[in-house]
């Protein structure tokens, strides 16, 4: 039986700095005697015969990572816990069995990284059929997401560092490839992971070992050029090391002098980042100087730029200011007599101790004390746990966290819960904390959340308002059309936790909305078009003539009834042109041997003709003293219209032979009659426009009988129109009521239609 590789793991970045951090530590697992023993001697039945996917030994495995933790630092509780995370597929109730023996500490963890480990092994296996090392970026920000979203403590980060650590070892070992998957995620997330935790050790090891599978040819050149003229660059370094380790303690400078392992993954980065050949690589040849103390190390670094000559601008002082991790140390650049260029770093015993454990050695914090370690001190458990939680969130930030949402991130104090589960093709999906099934549908795609009926968690079926946890596999099932029920907007029916989500359901019905109205809209506007007989009209061209973008836009504001049907009726008919002088009809006359007239109805006289039918056109509204003609109808007698009307001009062209002069009957308002005029204002729309035009015509006492209005948004912020229909003796009073009427804050023009 074969069982994975329990190679991934890191962080999860807790909420307030409270006691959700107070597992940050390793020493958190408690002591008991005899828990490293115990706990092989438990596992050994269980995974002696296993082997992990590698074809290595699961005990051997376990065996390699506890010398690994041990080797960092770990205590005996963390290097037993390895034994127990091997252990827990090979029981039926591994939690309640482990935590019998061991407690409920070691439970938890255990069960924890088991539970990471089998998420890992499904993205695994999607990540590498689908090729997702075509998108590197991709690829590290899923491992990022699963290491914070699994490690809920730093033995958590130390268990997964240590099990890649020797996964690559034992490819290497075993001269295998290691899948390109598994080696960029370890140069690229964990290698990062152990660089900004301060675990050197870890990073150095776990850098070549992975560049080497991934670049198996320039990983060889490099390691052959370096062995080139290795006996004589290590005779040379042996040289200066010896002389001056001495002549540092001659001067009085208690220093232990050696040298620095050199490291192939390191030193491409820097022929590439710096564009240099091999040889001009500084830290191929390199020395670490061991002070006694901090003032030893300034010390050593004036004696060595007084014996060698120093190269400008290749100085960094990592005492006076730590890097973000903690690291501390001076380096340098010299150059002795033959002009060959050597990096020296400088440090104390307590720095190097950092620099190469880093994190770990925090864990001895507590027999510390006030010392603490590589010039930092801890008076507390506490504190020295705060400590470690800010590297973790510094590693987050390193990462792919932007700019912005560092920021909020800040303002808040940390970084916001959040789970991650799978597709059943194994894709990650980032959701907040209590985010149901329905959210994850709308986080993979808005369709699939639409029409989401139902889903499966880990293979078991679940209301859709079930809270989902880390690591799950999330099946949705779904109908083939249809939308969300507005259930799910009920809060207190729990079915969305996510704004998205909320935002993807709220769209969806106001986009049905939508479209109800638009249909409405477009309804009445293509029923006025047959009215008007314009169906041959397209209906964007009448889109546009009216200031819309589109026929959408237009059929929104009518079924709205933000658009009046009327506005486009006066937009579909021809404005009335004016008549210039000269193009009137000339009626013509009818003789009668009296020519005296008579007067006929409506107070409008025919000439030549006595007790002839008249009427008022509706179509200009005349009034005296305008001037007018008629038009003989056909059974409605004598049609009256102003002299200027388009429409008596048309019926006039056709049949010239029916127009008759006409005049009114009395000048001024002798008999008291009164004659309907329509009046046209456009002015900008504003509250109590309406108001403020009727008042004028109240005062000039002018009997008000229709009033028509519509509003249009546009450029200018808004236009009204008004048709008043008032009452009048004269049309020349009427020209003086309109002056008033211009002069109302607002109001473009007042003119008689």
């Amino acid at each position: 039986m074969k069982s994975n590789e329990a190679g991934r793991g890191g962080p999860a970045i807790a909420r307030g700095a409270n006691a959700s951090i107070m597992t940050a530590t390793a020493d958190s697992l408690p002591d008991q005697p005899d828990a490293l023993a115990r706990a092989r001697a438990f596992a050994e039945p269980l995974i002696a015969g296993e082997t992990l996917d590698t074809g290595e030994n699961i005990l051997a495995h376990a065996d390699a990572v506890a010398a690994i933790l041990k080797a960092i630092g770990g205590s005996q509780a963390m290097q037993a816990a390895t034994y127990l995370v091997h252990s827990c597929q090979h029981l039926n109730k591994p939690q309640e069995v482990i935590a019998k023996a061991f407690g409920a500490n070691f439970a938890a963890l255990a069960m924890e990284t088991t539970k990471l480990v089998h998420v890992q092994r499904q993205a695994r296996g999607a990540q590498a059929k689908a090729q997702l090392l075509d998108d590197p970026a991709a690829q590290t920000e899923n491992v990022r997401k699963m290491l914070l979203a699994f490690s809920r403590d730093l033995r958590v980060v130390m268990l997964r560092l240590a099990s890649r650590l020797q996964t690559l070892r034992h490819y290497a070992a075993t001269k295998q490839a290691a899948p390109a998957v598994l080696a960029h995620e370890s140069l690229h997330v964990f290698a990062p992971l152990a660089n900004r935790l301060g675990i050197w050790q870890v990073k150095w090891e776990m850098e070549d070992l992975a560049f080497r599978f991934l670049e198996p040819e320039t990983y060889r050149q490099t390691a052959r050029l370096l062995d080139e003229k290795r006996v004589q660059r290590e005779g040379f370094m042996e040289a200066l090391r010896a002389q001056l380790e001495r002549e540092l303690n001659r001067g009085g400078i208690a220093a232990l002098v050696q040298g620095r392992p050199k490291h192939i993954y390191s030193i491409v980065k820097k022929m590439r980042g710096k564009s240099l050949n091999f040889d001009h690589v500084f830290d191929i040849r390199a020395l670490r100087v061991i002070a006694a103390d901090v003032k030893g190390c300034y010390a050593a670094l004036g004696f060595v730029h007084s014996r060698f000559s120093p190269v400008a601008g290749e100085f960094d002082d990592y005492i006076a200011k730590p890097k973000s991790n903690g690291y501390q140390s001076l380096h340098t650049v010299v150059r002795d007599e033959a002009g060959r260029a050597v990096e020296i770093q400088i440090r104390t015993q307590a720095m190097h101790d950092h620099a190469e454990h880093g994190v770990a050695a925090h864990w001895a914090y507590k027999e510390a004390g006030t010392k603490g370690y590589a010039g930092v001190s801890a008076s507390s458990e506490y504190d020295a746990k705060i400590a470690v939680l800010r590297q973790l969130l510094a590693w987050e930030r390193d990462l792919s966290v932007p700019a912005a949402q560092r920021a909020r991130d800040a303002n808040q104090g940390l970084f916001e819960d959040r789970i991650y589960v799978l597709t059943p093709d194994a894709v990650i999906v980032e959701l907040p904390q209590g985010a149901t099934t329905v959210d994850f549908a709308y986080s993979v795609h808005t369709s699939l959340g639409h029409r989401c009926r139902g889903a499966r968690v880990d293979g078991a079926m679940v209301p859709l308002n079930t809270p989902l946890q880390n690591g799950q596999t999330v099946e949705v099932i779904t109908a083939k059309e249809g939308g969300p029920s507005r259930d799910w907007l009920n809060p207190e029916l729990g079915f969305l936790s996510s704004h998205r989500a909320k935002s993807k359901v709220r769209a969806w019905f106001n986009a049905l909305a939508m479209e109800q109205t638009m249909a409405k809209g477009r309804e009445a506007v293509e029923k006025l078009l047959q009215r008007e007989g314009k169906t041959a009209m397209k209906l964007l061209d009448l889109a546009v003539l009216l200031g819309f973008k589109t026929a959408e836009d237009l059929f929104e504001v009518v079924g709205k009834d933000e658009l009046s049907l009327r506005t486009i009726e006066n937009m579909l008919r021809p404005p009335e042109p004016v008549v210039p002088a000269g193009d009137f009809v000339l009626p013509k006359k009818i003789r009668h041997s009296e020519r005296s007239g008579q007067r006929g109805k409506g107070n409008v006289l025919v000439v030549g003709i006595d007790s002839l039918l008249t009427q008022l056109a509706k179509c200009c509204k005349p009034a005296p003293p305008d001037q007018i003609l008629g038009f003989v109808t056909k059974g409605r007698g004598v049609s009256i219209h102003r002299a200027d009307c388009s429409n008596f001009r048309n019926m006039a062209s056709g049949s010239p032979d029916r127009v008759i002069e006409v005049q009114w009957s009395l000048p001024g308002t002798q008999d008291g009659s009164v004659y309907p005029v329509d009046v046209a204002i456009e002015a900008a729309d504003r509250q109590g426009l309406l108001r403020d035009i009727s008042e004028v015509f109240t005062k000039e006492k002018m009997n008000v009988i229709g009033v028509q209005t519509q509003s249009v948004k546009d450029n200018r912020g808004g236009t009204a129109w008004m048709t008043f229909t008032v009452e009048v003796a004269q049309s020349g009073r009427l020209n003086q009521v309109l002056g008033l009427v211009a002069e109302v804050p607002g109001v473009r023009s007042a003119r008689r239609r």
